[in-house]
């Protein structure tokens, strides 16, 4: 039994091979005709560029990180195995994204080429390469995992409790890789995707993608290395966050526990990912639909395959808790049960506030009647009422969780917080097929870019404006998923955070009438709005330069606008590339240093407080701003579809300033957000002996 976890790396191979296979299937589709293969290599190519100019700056922070951590167990504040750690969380988050970039990037033009047979074919081609991204993520993150643990276990057999230290920490070297890649793709994509949309649509009145866009191709770009790379750094940091945590808090809670051996603890959540994986590869073949399908059945399709994962996974998993912890435990198959139950519902309230198939939408669509003022305050309004049902879900999953899992077990705090962090695997468990419903949308969209600009005829643009409109949806349904998951994964490593204050003989206070606590909860609550900041001005002074650009070559380029001579695309990627590079390394090292620095000032007291403070407006702000960007896309498209006068109208341009505002909402601040949240805890667990050691108050 205690060889369980080598299932979990089976289970690594397992998707790894998947993703081989779906790889080979997209290959094997036609590119199309040679200006749609030309138009996708550009992208492609600016989308590599970028990536490898990104990761040499990810390096030079890695390579001081590896110094800090080496040098911090020299004086034994860490074990030597935390560096090293560091290094592989980073490098395979940072691996899973460019794997289902280099996917996306070419079955985007083989997507389009779908499309002129049918509307199913092209679901299925970038669903498939959607699907690359989905297992990369989860295979990827097995591997990492189950080697760690193999590797200290069985080579260096060493104990649980340095086992799971180590993988937190490779937690936190995917963590800030991902933030790295939200922030730098996030403002790449929304400078390019702003300056497109408010010079083409508003200032000239040309289509979207529009070969005549200088901007067109660094828009394309942005959708790959901000919605595709980004994303999957993103959704893998929250995937091993969640497992390493839950391992870590099994450990401590099942110390009460004599009768059970700690490392069926450990294999639950491990079990979990594996059955994950397997529920969710046979989901895949679910996913299909009829030729005229509206958005409705579209989504119907998707959730065919997600609800299926889901169901068989909660079925299973009870099977799991029986067989290794026993009938006694049942409560804690019931918090594994309400996790993934919030992570639907969660995808449900989202998909209601951000689909134009609902009402919030098509009113906010409605309010581009009246200008685009009362589009951004129906947006904001949108987003706002948008946090109550989250906010439910979660509290509600939290106390289930908790007070599921000490049925029997009254008193043991720990195995009540180690069910929360079971939840969490939970939601995540389905996260193969999840994320490739979310990261299809990206290559839909860059198909309808190949699209326009190659001249496909009308009914092409419509079918992929369809899978598009649908993929915008369910990109705000895996946000929305993302950031529920990062709520009950932030709370599990704050629990982790306090057992490293106390094996470090640290004094703290949870008190909230303790001044410590008042001010790092205050600060902490600042910190998100803070980081928000930061990117929102970097998307606008990236943008800035692009709408520069491109009014500049409309003015300049002799026969431009009338379509007789050819936009330089490669200056408008190459201002997005320098601009997201230089404005990402801030944001980013704002927090990395947060934690440390509070932790120097007011010691675990204060940190406890500050990550108490940043989960609550955190997870809050960013369902707000993930949501209400969501609905200004979503609004847009319904106008695009011809409502309230259609392309081209007063109302359309509404909706597009809009969208506009809403760019980096959901796809630069929000999503960080949830990164951030949990990077903040992980940084506090590394440096929990030495801000157990050395602080001011």
């Amino acid at each position: 039994m205690e060889n369980l976890y080598w299932v979990s790396l089976a289970a690594s191979v397992i998707a790894l091979l998947f993703v081989l296979l779906q790889s080979k299937k997209v290959l094997a589709f036609p590119e199309g005709n040679e200006l749609m293969q030309k138009i996708s290599k550009a992208i492609r190519t600016g989308a590599s560029a970028f990536l490898r100019r990104q990761y040499k700056t990810v390096g030079i922070f890695f390579a001081c990180m590896f110094v800090a951590l080496g040098v911090m167990a020299y004086f034994h504040l860490l074990t030597w195995y935390v560096p090293f750690a560091f290094i592989t969380g980073g490098f395979f988050s940072g691996l899973s994204g460019f794997i289902g970039m280099s996917i996306a990037t070419r079955a985007n033009c083989r997507t389009a080429a779908a499309a002129q047979e049918g509307l199913n074919r092209g679901l299925r081609i970038a669903f498939s390469a959607g699907s690359v991204m989905g297992f990369t993520v989860v295979g990827l993150g097995l591997l990492d995992i189950s080697l760690w643990y193999a590797v200290l276990k069985l080579v260096f057999h060493e104990s649980l409790e340095t086992i799971t230290a180590a993988m937190i920490t490779f937690g936190m070297g995917a963590s800030s890789m991902a933030l790295f890649a939200r922030v730098g793709g996030g403002i790449f994509t929304k400078a390019a995707d702003v300056g497109a949309d408010l010079v083409g649509k508003v200032e000239a009145g040309i289509p979207e993608d529009d070969a005549r866009n200088p901007a067109a191709i660094a828009d394309n770009v942005g959708d790959n290395v901000g919605d595709v790379a980004g994303m999957g750094a993103d959704l893998y940091e929250s995937y091993v966050g969640s497992i390493v945590s839950t391992c870590a808090l099994g450990v401590l809670a099942f110390n009460k526990i004599p009768s059970i051996d700690r490392v069926y603890a450990v294999a639950i959540p491990l079990l979990m990912a594996a059955v994950g994986v397997i529920c969710s590869i046979i989901g895949t073949f679910l996913v299909h639909t009829k030729e005229g399908a509206d958005q409705k059945h579209l989504l119907s399709a998707l959730r065919r395959g997600t609800n299926f994962s889901a169901i068989a996974i909660a079925v299973i998993s009870f099977f799991i808790v029986w067989k290794i912890l026993g009938i006694q435990f049942y409560g804690i198959w019931i918090a594994i049960v309400a996790g993934l139950f919030a992570g639907v519902l969660i995808g449900l309230c989202t998909e209601y506030f951000t689909s134009d198939t609902y009402k919030p939408t098509q009113k906010l669509a409605a309010s581009s009647e009246t200008g685009a003022a009362t589009v951004i305050i129906g947006g904001m309004g949108l987003g706002m009422l948008s946090t109550a049902l989250p906010v439910v879900i979660v509290g509600v999953a939290i106390l289930v969780a908790y007070f599921a899992s000490t049925i029997g077990f009254a008193g043991n705090t720990e195995l009540g917080l180690y069910g929360i962090s079971l939840a969490a695997v939970g939601m995540l468990s389905t996260l193969g097929i999840t994320l490739s419903t979310d990261a299809y949308g990206p290559v839909a969209d860059n198909a309808g870019g190949i699209a326009e600009m190659a001249h496909l005829p009308e009914e092409v643009r419509e079918r992929t404006d369809a899978l598009d409109s649908l993929g915008n949806t369910t990109a705000a349904t895996g946000k929305g998923f993302a950031i529920g998951s990062a709520a009950l994964t932030a709370l599990a490593l704050i629990a982790n955070f306090v057992e490293k204050l106390d094996a470090n003989g640290a004094e703290y206070s949870l008190s909230i009438m303790d001044p410590k606590v008042l001010v790092g909860i205050l600060f902490g609550a600042c910190l998100p709005f803070i980081f928000s900041a930061l990117t929102m001005n970097a998307v606008g002074r990236a943008a800035q330069s692009i709408v520069m650009e491109v009014r500049r070559q409309f003015r300049e380029i002799t026969g431009l606008m009338e379509g007789k001579a050819d936009a330089d695309y490669a200056k408008c990627v190459d201002l997005c590339s320098k601009a997201s590079l230089k404005e990402m390394v801030v944001p980013t090292l704002l927090a990395i240093a947060s934690p440390i620095v509070v932790g120097l000032l007011l010691g675990g007291t204060g940190v406890i407080g500050m990550l108490c403070g940043s989960l609550v407006s955190g997870f809050i702000l960013a369902i707000f701003m993930a949501n209400s960007g969501g609905a200004w896309d979503n609004a847009k498209k319904y106008v695009e579809q011809g409502n309230h006068g259609g392309k081209g109208s007063e109302q359309h341009k509404a909706t597009v300033v809009g969208d506009t505002v809403g760019d980096p909402f959901k796809d630069t601040c929000g999503p960080s957000i949830n990164i951030l949240i949990k990077l903040l805890s992980m940084v506090s667990i590394v440096f929990a002996g030495l801000i157990a050691t050395v602080h001011l108050f």
